[in-house]
């Protein structure tokens, strides 16, 4: 019976049997982190062999002549551009290689527009108040970008085929918004693909500033988890019908595909901010690790050797979403009190209460040894006006782990589902 349903009562004595389990969980001092979406112990060491490329004797030297030790080669090696441009389906003339966190460049990027202007115009501090338009929920990491710089966020919500368009477009009337962050495959954390209409009419898009951009954070590009993922339309193939190029910037990396803390990133982008974007890294750095975007190169090859390897990443992670999905199907969904998306890819399953009690679930969960991601870090500011959304990021735990974690996060859904009634 779905708890709305049933009589005060009943909920009473159902209350009093879930918190039994609920201290007898407590009992056992568990320790499980469902909290950031971070690749298991087994996923890094798919990639271990990554560390060994130069272990055989290989040379230094890339296909190209560039001696990878030395200084110099501000935008990367071109055989790393030309294996991100594949990936990307770009021109390699349109990529920069980064260090390992696209994360990073996104910052340097905001801090650009922030001091020196994009595009010509005046640094956005020299322009008063300046907003960005956040989609909700969202990427905590953007949103903590923007508040660092002070910038005003707006919230745009999200549909099941992706940011609300109509809104965006009235929001761009205004001369102040100056840009939005995007995660346009398998978005963060609800795993929703922008459809083709979306991406069409966001690159037909006709801000009053000349300097607004899109953070486009392709981080999901190549994390599919089954064998029919979603497709992505290309941004830039969008835009060349509406001459909006410089409007979007593209962002990055392997993170999740050989090591987080030792990747590389990239960052895909028109012509014109290319050009802006190396004027800036030319005071900031002579060049990142080319060894680093060398061993990637010669590991990988190319971009079906990618994709082949990323089919090693969904074999060890669908099983974990299946575990999670499964959970919330047999124990959630004949009760009434939870809405969810099963996503076909990405890192993220998307939790929606239908009581608002999202904050009470996270403290419980956090009394059973279960840590979670901030409830309210998917919205700007940490404040969901709703107080429903939850991001469970599946990957990190062993799969015995999970189950119990999952196990845990079902338990406390129904004991705030039952206070929230009563």
């Amino acid at each position: 019976m779905k708890y709305a349903e049933m009589k005060k009562e009943d909920l009473l004595i159902l209350k009093d049997e879930l918190l039994k389990k609920y201290d007898e969980i407590k009992s056992l001092n568990l320790s499980l982190d469902m909290s950031r979406g971070k690749p298991g112990h087994d996923q890094l060491e798919l990639s271990y062999d990554v560390l060994k490329v130069f272990n055989g004797g290989d040379t230094c030297i890339s296909d190209s002549g560039i001696d990878c030790r030395n200084y110099g080669v501000l935008d990367g090696i071109p055989e790393c551009k030309k294996l991100f441009s594949e990936i990307l389906s770009v021109s390699p003339d349109n990529i920069i290689i980064g260090g390992s966190s696209s994360l990073n460049l996104m910052f340097d990027f905001i801090c650009q527009c922030m001091v020196s202007g994009i595009g010509g115009c005046k640094p956005w501090k020299e322009q008063g108040n300046i907003k960005f338009i956040c989609n909700v929920p969202g990427y905590d990491r953007h949103f903590g970008i923007a508040e660092y710089f002070g910038i005003e966020m707006i919230s745009v919500p999200m549909t099941s085929n992706g940011p609300d368009v109509l809104k965006i477009a009235e929001l761009i009337k205004d001369e102040s918004v100056k840009g939005m962050f995007c995660v346009p495959k398998y978005s963060n954390p609800d795993g929703v693909t922008y459809t083709d209409e979306t991406v069409d009419a966001l690159a037909s898009l006709k801000p009053a500033a000349k300097d607004f951009r899109v953070i486009w954070d392709n981080a999901y590009c190549v994390h599919d988890l089954t064998d029919t993922p979603d497709t992505l339309m290309n941004i830039f193939d969008a835009c060349q019908k509406y001459g909006t190029e410089d409007y979007f910037v593209e962002f990055t990396s392997t993170s999740k595909i050989s090591f987080p803390g030792a990747g590389i990133s990239a960052i895909a982008a028109s012509k014109n901010n290319v050009a802006d974007i190396k004027k800036r890294m030319s005071s900031q750095t002579i060049g990142f690790d080319k060894l680093n975007q060398l061993r990637h190169v010669r590991y990988y090859k190319n971009a079906d050797g990618i994709k082949a390897h990323m089919k090693k990443h969904a074999a060890i992670i669908a099983p974990k979403f299946k575990i999670v999905l499964d959970a919330l199907e047999s124990e959630i969904a004949p009760l009434g009190i939870g809405e969810w998306i099963k996503p076909n890819g990405g890192y993220f399953i998307s939790y929606n209460t239908a009581v608002g009690s999202a904050k009470r679930i996270g403290e419980l969960c956090k009394g059973a040894g279960l840590v979670l991601t901030t409830v309210g870090a998917t919205y700007p500011y940490g404040k969901d006006p709703e107080d429903k959304n939850i991001r469970i990021a599946p990957t990190f735990p062993s799969n015995d782990e999970l189950k119990k974690a999952v196990e845990i996060f079902c338990l406390c859904a129904k004991i705030s589902a039952v206070e929230a009634l009563l």
